[in-house]
């Protein structure tokens, strides 16, 4: 699991492709640290297993399911990434539940800049759009946000000089897709919900 916080802003030194899957190396001095085979860091907010550690660089494979659901497809070598090791029991949990299990990807809409923040809009696919709410938690790239506004495409984020100096989304233009992961707990409420309607509907049969 992890919080949405992120630790570095790593970038990707080689891709090398495996017929229907990738390997990327990156680089990231902080979450290399003590890091082992088999070990997961979330790669824009993507869980990946590290499969080979030297130095401040490691190797995760990618599947083609992963690319095809995720922007990482759209890496290159030299990308910015943002990078994040799971959380420890008993760490604080700074920003929300995260399973790094993207849900969807959205696309950079607009950036309206202002004295101390910057406004971000960014497309929603309609299939996710029931479990974003005005005040609530998205993981974007990786990064736990609060909803500022939710439409039925879009939503908007307000970001601090902190996330624009130290994650992707101070990069990022109109037109950059992003990984999007919903709060797993509103799937979770639709499901006993949509459970406890059903069973209701057919008890009254």
């Amino acid at each position: 699991m992890f919080t949405g916080i992120v630790e570095e802003l790593g970038h990707v030194t080689a891709i090398e492709t495996l017929g229907d899957a990738c390997r990327f190396r990156l680089r990231g001095p902080v979450v290399t640290d003590g890091a082992k085979h088999g070990d997961s860091i979330a790669v824009n907010g993507v869980c990946l297993t590290v499969v080979d550690h030297e130095g401040d660089e490691f190797t995760a494979d990618v599947m083609a399911e992963t690319l095809k659901r995720s922007s990482l497809g759209a890496l290159t070598v030299g990308s910015r990434v943002n990078l994040e090791r799971p959380t420890a029991v008993g760490d604080r949990l700074g920003g929300h539940i995260v399973q790094g299990h993207v849900d969807g990807t959205g696309q950079v809409l607009q950036r309206t800049p202002s004295e101390h923040w910057e406004i971000v809009k960014i497309s929603l696919p309609a299939d996710l759009s029931r479990y974003v709410v005005e005040k609530g938690s998205i993981t974007v790239d990786g990064i736990s946000l609060t909803v500022v506004d939710a439409g039925a495409d879009f939503f908007t984020v307000s970001l601090i000089p902190t996330t624009l100096d130290l994650t992707t989304l101070g990069h990022k233009q109109p037109g950059d897709p992003v990984n999007l992961e919903v709060d797993v707990i509103a799937k979770y409420v639709e499901r006993m919900l949509g459970d406890r309607l059903s069973s209701e509907g057919t008890a009254t049969r």
